[in-house]
């Protein structure tokens, strides 16, 4: 329709669009020769470039030069302006929208927020107790000139910060690694140990047995007796014979038979 629309045709284009419930991205329009490079329909390119990136606002400061408004084109344009508004933070008080929109009553308000919601203009909840709109989506707009740049550094600035925030993932992922295979090491180095006391305990409990029945000596370590030239059987012998002779050596009388042994 835009390419044959010349004149009044395509003035009167513009103010259908703008109008037209469920019609909020105009690119296609703004980029048509009929209207960019005709200065006869520059009121109403002006009028396409505000519903396309503009706002309620840029409405109000340039009113005068602007094609006026039908009803139908102002609930679009508010419905707009609060797209806008969301870029910047996804919860609007009521009072914000009031004031910046210029409607005087609450109930006005809410139901110009009920409306874009039924035409997927915005997703979000009406906070009547705190008096505000909380928003959980909007829809995208037209790309106003200079705003592709803007997004491109926001985009470079989003994923330097995703690789910071990924490497630091990754170095604190590399030092739990390294601390469960420590705690995993040390593990096994208790239970290495655990199992060499039971070991110990165990002999000590068998050399306290022996000892108690008569034979051995528990207190004495094999190293020693093998140093004096003995080992543990002879120490239960010679143990047995003093324990029988008059006046029974014992611990001391053992000892020295062992010393004599070795003499010989």
């Amino acid at each position: 329709m835009a390419k044959s629309a010349k004149g009044a045709a395509a003035a009167k284009l513009v103010e259908n669009a703008t109008a037209a419930p469920g019609v909020f991205v105009f690119a296609e329009l703004l980029e048509h020769p009929n209207l960019a490079n005709n200065p006869q329909h520059a009121p109403y390119l002006e009028l396409l470039k505000l519903f396309s990136y503009g706002t309620y606002d840029d409405y109000k400061q340039h009113k005068d030069s602007l094609p006026p408004l039908n009803p139908a084109q102002l609930v679009k344009l508010k419905n707009l302006s609060i797209v806008s508004l969301a870029e910047k933070s996804r919860i609007l008080p009521y009072s914000q929208l009031r004031s910046y929109l210029d409607i005087t009553t609450l109930r006005e308000l809410e139901d110009l927020i009920i409306d874009a919601m039924y035409q997927d203009v915005l997703k979000g909840r009406l906070d009547q107790k705190e008096q505000q709109l909380e928003l959980e989506y909007t829809m995208g707009r037209d790309i106003r000139p200079g705003q592709l740049e803007e997004l491109l550094a926001a985009l470079k600035s989003w994923s330097s910060q995703t690789e910071q925030v990924i490497n630091a993932l990754d170095t604190k992922l590399t030092q739990i690694a390294a601390h469960q295979d420590q705690e995993k090491a040390d593990g096994e180095s208790f239970v290495a140990h655990r199992n060499h006391m039971l070991v110990e305990v165990a002999v000590q409990k068998k050399l306290a047995k022996r000892s108690n029945t008569g034979g051995g000596f528990p207190d004495l370590p094999s190293a020693m007796i093998e140093r004096m030239g003995g080992n543990a059987d002879d120490m239960e012998i010679d143990s047995g014979s003093a324990a029988q002779q008059p006046g029974g050596g014992g611990f001391g009388s053992s000892i020295l038979n062992l010393i004599d042994r070795k003499k010989k």
